[in-house]
């Protein structure tokens, strides 16, 4: 049991002992300065009305009930009834010491839970660009920080590879292939092999005929169509894995659902919906009717799942994919990771597929929305010429930018490890910058920020982490296998102890919220606490005594594991040396 927890149940097991009534709530906080102790309680001031007393009366009373002996070595009451929690040192010292000798870092796992997560879901009919960046790295976060807390996770990548475009692009490639050309080199840039596909399409006499009869071919399941579209998808697969394999993150050709999955269901979901009256024909299309969401003249949303000339919709594919979810994977939680501008159709689709039963009372179906990557110039992020960013280009450039700057500082490391610094440093550098933000509001793209070495930034706490690890080297000990008792004396060493063991806490909101930027600052403010406890807590200094030396290595080599733990929760890599 974290802190939190323990410090919560205490309170909630006071407020019992006073009469409080059953259902009173027991908010909890941390302090936000350090004079205020570690936690604050606030529980007091909304008992008033109900127990007919002064909040500060109440206040009195909980602390006198509240079982913190040993816990907190004070309680004090600070204006109109908040409750002051000072945690004691030695207890401190105590929780450190056994989270020291745990490979989990004394974080208990929840209660399992099977979570399905929709995320990066690029087109494979191109190449993935920058708008892919923030789905897949935030997913990858959560994804992570689920799993280390226990659950089940289903890796969900609804891949674009169905639809009428791709009738378009297997008649492209089968003339490409007559010519005698490879599939690879045909669709080395996925981006120019669209534009010529596009550009027949538009202008070449029976081009468009073709396509569109492969269209009907390739939904019908013609071999040759398959097999044409096969290729392509293999190919355009290829593409993703670069670029996942570049961010490192954990999605796998096995974790692809792609849109062409749910092919078979499609049919069976619009005759569903009709016969519970929950779809209904209008002007030759099936569309539902959302009274939940009408405007303010009265009109219900309309959400239509099949075109009038028979045609299936994104809207169709994700009820099918709803139901897969819920009922195959049994799925107790669904987050689906796109960005802000389709806050509005899973909104409908949720709405629609309860109706329909198409999810079961107890899941939680959650759209997780973010915002925009921006440029400088506060607009979508582009290139100079207005074009959409390749992401493989922009993180190669990450790694380029990265190694101009390790260049021009002092080292003697080889060529080859300061190219893996530079890699590691520049995909940190992109990948922390965007984890940083809450994920709901936009942010704006800045490469002299993202790669700054001060701040909270990648590269300053992998920075920091060498610097712990540096320590260890100069002491010629062993991080992992040191054990020394824990004593807490200063304030910094305090602070530092507190915020070692509220890692579970910043997981535990990160897994609740899918909110990557939550453990992104709790490493900062780890990183930046443990910068003031070495400057004034010295460990190798000459007087310093061999017990107190031990315990502060020990702080430290908590400090490393754990900076060392979030950082690859987040799909970030740290390195001994840089």
């Amino acid at each position: 049991m974290n802190i939190y927890q323990l410090l919560q149940q205490k309170f909630k097991q006071a407020l019992v002992a006073i009469g409080a009534p059953d259902d009173a709530a027991a908010p909890l906080s941390r302090s936000t300065r350090p004079e205020f102790g570690e936690y604050q309680f606030n529980g007091a001031m909304a008992l008033a009305k109900s127990l007919r007393q002064k909040p500060r009366d109440i206040a009195e009373k909980i602390v006198a009930a509240v079982e913190l002996d040993g816990i907190a070595d004070k309680l004090e009451i600070a204006g109109p009834g908040f409750i002051n929690v000072h945690l004691a040192p030695q207890w401190l010292a105590t929780q450190l010491a056994e989270a020291s000798q745990s490979p989990r870092l004394g974080v208990e796992q929840d209660e399992q839970q099977t979570v399905v997560v929709d995320y990066s879901s690029p087109n494979l009919a191109k190449e993935m660009h920058v708008g892919h960046l923030r789905t897949t790295i935030i997913g990858d976060a959560v994804v992570k920080a689920l799993e280390f807390m226990g659950h089940k996770v289903i890796r969900q990548n609804h891949m674009g590879d169905w639809g009428t475009q791709f009738g378009m692009l297997i008649t492209h490639l089968n003339d490409k292939l007559t010519q005698s050309g490879v599939a690879e080199s045909a669709l080395s840039d996925l981006e120019d092999f669209y534009r010529e596909a596009k550009v027949r399409f538009d202008n070449e006499e029976g081009f468009a005929d073709r396509a569109r009869d492969n269209v009907v071919r390739l939904q019908s399941g013609d071999p040759q169509c398959i097999s044409l579209w096969k290729t392509f998808v293999d190919v355009s697969i290829a593409h993703s894995e670069e670029v996942y394999e570049k961010l490192n993150v954990s999605l796998t050709r096995k974790d692809i659902k792609g849109e062409s999955a749910y092919n078979a269901d499609l049919a069976n979901v619009i005759s569903e919906l009709r016969a519970q009256n929950i779809a209904v024909e209008s002007q030759g299309a099936q569309a539902v009717f959302i009274q939940e969401l009408a405007d303010k003249e009265g009109n219900p949303a309309v959400y239509i799942v099949q075109k009038s000339g028979g045609g299936y919709l994104y809207a169709t594919t994700d009820l099918a994919a709803m139901r897969y979810r819920s009922f195959t994977l049994n799925a107790d939680r669904n987050l689906i990771l796109t960005d802000a501008r389709q806050a509005l159709h899973f909104k409908q689709t949720e709405i629609v597929g309860r109706k329909a039963g198409f999810i079961k009372p107890e899941q939680t179906y959650e759209h997780c929305p973010f915002g925009m990557m921006l440029g400088n110039d506060g607009k979508p992020f582009k290139t100079r010429t207005g074009g959409t960013v390749k992401l493989v280009e922009l993180l190669d450039e990450a790694v380029e930018r990265s190694a101009a700057l390790i260049a021009k500082r002092e080292s003697d490391l080889s060529v080859e490890l300061r190219s893996e610094i530079a890699r590691k440093v520049g995909i940190g550098a992109v990948k922390y910058a965007d984890l940083s933000k809450n994920r709901t509001t936009d942010y704006m793209f800045n490469w002299d920020s993202m790669l700054s070495f001060e701040g909270n930034t990648a590269p300053y706490l992998q920075y920091a982490y060498t610097r712990v690890q540096s320590i260890f080297r100069k002491a010629g000990v062993d991080r992992d296998s040191l054990q020394a008792d824990i004593n807490i004396g200063t304030e910094q060493e305090k602070l530092l102890a507190v915020k070692l063991l509220q890692y579970v806490e910043a997981i535990k909101q990160v897994t609740v919220e899918a909110t990557p930027h939550v453990l992104c600052a709790y490493i900062y403010e780890l990183a930046s606490l443990f910068m003031s406890f070495y400057e004034a807590c010295p460990i190798l200094k000459d007087g310093v005594e061999e017990s107190t030396k031990n315990s502060r290595l020990m702080l430290a080599a908590m400090t490393a594991r754990t900076l060392q733990s979030g950082l690859d929760l987040l799909g970030i890599e740290t390195m001994e040396n840089m």
